[in-house]
């Protein structure tokens, strides 16, 4: 047999194949449980460019992308394409409603890469990617969802017109308000969805919405598409910007946070460090392990200047594990006499009613022989201050209910502070925030002379899910972001707001002992 008809044999199978099994989801609406920013939105991952992607949030399940094939259709394969961040067990559903979900594949044990989900039979409108298990620290990404098969379905699969002239009507210190034009249909338009940087955050049956409980003084990029009696969804509309007004506060704005730039992940303390920009603060405070892995000089160059660096001038930092792996020398010389105010990497300092404490840990953790020299120097500073209110921060916590739990090590800080009554005591190290009432030197609640303490080790390296919530929590969960705290005269409060811009937590206002 000559060589070319043996290649149209071999052929002739897959082109019948192919013929009857088509790619429905090219370019076709989706809809996502999350994003991690307006980067990585749901259509990235339907656009069949394999350098774009899809990510979720990082550091919780399930989380879940949906396409819309506009008509229904059998299903036959699915494939698909993770990113680092991928599933180890998840589903493949189908629906005709996009609301009533059933299973058609179940996945456990996958290791990422390209996943070929083969031999489906299942009928639907939407398909869904539900991950119920992720296989890192982070969250989902897709660079690629594939949906096979023939559609089945006839009926209305015309989408509504595009919405029109979206624009941001008015704005408070938490929420936007906006309007746009009506889309139009050949049956009618039920709905719009509204999304915020690339993530669906609402829905409206007319034509203005207002989103909510957002970050104050911050700016946020918004599209709508509309929906139509058969759930067919528009493109999205042109984008607007819409920016919440600057808060009412009349104190002092600091922000705080910690184990900050982290080379493998850069757009987290970029993320982080537009926050930074966005809250405008008077000083920012860091509460160690501010440059990954070692600390060097180099690093500090390379990454955490490139973000966080652009507030080097207001910064009143502390060092971590991490910068001691360089012996401080990366840490000192990149900050400088930032780092070393009073000759040594603790120091003080004052804020109209607060007297600030920030603290060099790791020695104290390795019980090194500088720790006597180091708590010596804080008891005379504390028995020195003149201000009402007293703050501390530095990177070990005392009590932590994340992965490194309490750490009895730097107990010779911690109740030095208690002796002292003050106020609130930061730290960072375990990488999630937690909020904790009041507690005593043997840790247990005590309102009257214990001590406030905050975890926010949010920065922008990997998040640590591991939290099981001690005495005293009223707060915890692993999210990147930042601690907005305000002081005002004689009290004190803050939020906490995420990468996205949403107020995570608040706490306060706390009026000083």
């Amino acid at each position: 047999m000559a060589l070319g008809a043996a290649l149209v044999l071999l052929l002739q199978p897959v082109v019948a194949a192919n013929a009857a099994e088509n790619l429905l989801s090219h370019n076709k609406p989706t809809t996502t449980s999350s994003v991690e920013n307006a980067s990585f939105a749901g259509n990235y991952a339907v656009d069949g460019d394999a350098a774009t992607r899809w990510a979720s949030e990082e550091g919780s399940d399930p989380q879940w992308i949906a396409v819309d094939l506009g008509a229904t259709a059998t299903v036959t394969k699915v494939n698909l394409s993770w990113e680092a961040a991928y599933a180890s067990e998840y589903k493949i559903q189908t629906s005709a409603d996009g609301s009533t979900w059933k299973d058609a594949k179940s996945v456990k044990g996958a290791d990422g890469g390209a996943d070929e989900i083969t031999g489906l039979s299942a009928s639907g409108r939407y398909v869904r990617v539900y991950g119920t298990k992720r296989a890192t620290a982070y969250g989902y990404s897709l660079f690629e969802l594939e949906v096979y098969g023939t559609k089945t379905g006839g009926g209305d699969v015309e989408p509504p017109s595009t919405p029109g002239n979206l624009r941001a009507t008015g704005s408070t210190a938490d929420s936007v308000s906006l309007a746009w034009d009506p889309a139009r249909d050949n049956v009618a338009v039920t709905g719009y969805e509204i999304l915020r940087n690339g993530n669906v955050v609402g829905t409206s049956a007319t034509t203005t919405f207002t989103d909510t409980n957002l970050a104050s003084g911050t700016s946020f990029t918004y599209t709508v598409r509309a929906r139509d009696e058969a759930g067919n969804l528009s493109a999205a509309s042109a984008p607007v910007q819409g920016t919440t007004q600057p808060g009412s506060s009349t104190g002092t704005v600091l922000v705080i946070s910690g184990d900050i730039a982290k080379p493998e992940l850069p757009s987290e303390h970029s993320k982080t460090a537009k926050l930074v920009e966005g809250i405008k603060p008077s000083y920012v405070l860091t509460v160690g392990d501010n440059q990954y892995d070692k600390g060097t000089l180099a690093e500090y160059k390379a990454y955490y200047d490139k973000t966080w660096g652009k507030f080097k001038s207001i910064t009143k930092p502390t060092p971590g594990n991490h910068e001691w792996d360089d012996s401080l020398k990366g840490y000192k010389s990149y900050f400088g006499s930032i780092a070393t105010p009073q000759g040594k990497p603790y120091y003080s300092y004052d804020v109209g009613d607060f007297h600030f404490v920030a603290l060099d840990s790791d020695p104290v953790a390795n019980g090194s022989s500088s720790t006597t020299e180091q708590v010596n120097w804080l008891k005379n500073d504390l028995a020195g201050n003149q201000k009402a209110c007293v703050v501390g921060y530095w990177h070990h916590p005392r009590w932590n209910s994340g992965k490194y739990g309490d750490d009895k090590t730097v107990a010779p800080l911690w109740n030095e502070f208690v002796k002292a009554r003050a106020d609130i005591v930061f730290n960072g190290h375990d990488h999630h925030y937690e909020r904790i009432k009041p507690l005593n030197s043997s840790g247990r609640v005590d309102e009257a002379n214990g001590v406030r303490q905050a975890i926010v080790g949010i920065g922008g390296d990997s998040l640590y899910t591991q939290i099981n919530e001690r005495e005293g929590v009223e707060k915890s969960f692993a999210k990147h972001g930042v601690m907005k705290f305000v002081i005002n005269g004689k009290s004190y409060s803050w939020e906490i707001i995420g990468t996205d811009g949403k107020i995570l937590d608040k706490a306060g206002p706390y009026t000083c002992r």
